[in-house]
């Protein structure tokens, strides 16, 4: 009987192998735990970054070379994902010092010229410039044209912003022109 069965075992037809789901050892577990919390966390300083950075001009968009196939990472790509978001972060809190540095010099020349208006004769600063937002400009301007030109009267003024704004009751559709002008309603790109 014994032979009938090993008879019947060797003659069977080899069934294809299923492998075994992938056993994660406990240190892998902990580290794919690790991992994920610092790539949420670089997440939400990136996030963070962002937001400063955008009423200062925005950031760059981050190249498209990730992969959008949905999957489980394995470590070596989370470990990845977690220096490329280092990275993105380090380029995005770059980007905002310089910008921050360019604003805080333009707003010292605009203290300059508010303190001694006739030594920055005819300069400007912008309100983008400084940060702000708007179309407004300050300039140093004579105060009361060729009179104060010549009696060295100067005075600095903030521009009432964008003669193109019309205001936010009416909205012009795009395409859309004036009748009663005959030319395009224009609209500035920063209002």
């Amino acid at each position: 009987m014994t032979e009938l069965l090993e008879n019947e075992i060797h003659a069977a037809p080899s069934l294809p192998r299923i492998d075994a789901p992938r056993v994660v050892e406990p240190d892998e577990l902990v580290a794919r735990r690790s991992i994920r919390r610092q790539i949420a966390r670089l997440e939400r300083e990136l996030a963070d970054a962002f937001l400063t950075a955008y009423p200062m001009g925005g950031l760059g968009r981050p190249d498209g070379s990730a992969s959008r196939d949905p999957r489980l990472l394995g470590l070596g790509e989370l470990e990845r994902v977690r220096d490329e978001l280092a990275e993105r972060l380090r380029v995005a809190r770059v980007t905002i010092s310089r910008r921050a540095e360019v604003q805080a010099a333009h707003r010292l020349r605009l203290e300059r010229m508010l303190l001694d208006p006739a030594q920055h004769r005819f300069e400007r600063v912008s309100c983008q410039e400084l940060g702000d937002g708007g179309c407004g400009v300050w300039q140093v301007r004579p105060r009361l044209g060729l009179i104060g030109m010549l009696m060295g009267w100067w005075e600095v003024k903030l521009s009432s912003g964008c003669p193109l704004a019309k205001g936010r009751a009416r909205r012009a559709r795009p395409g859309s022109t004036n009748i009663r002008r005959g030319y395009p309603d224009r609209r500035c790109v920063s209002c």
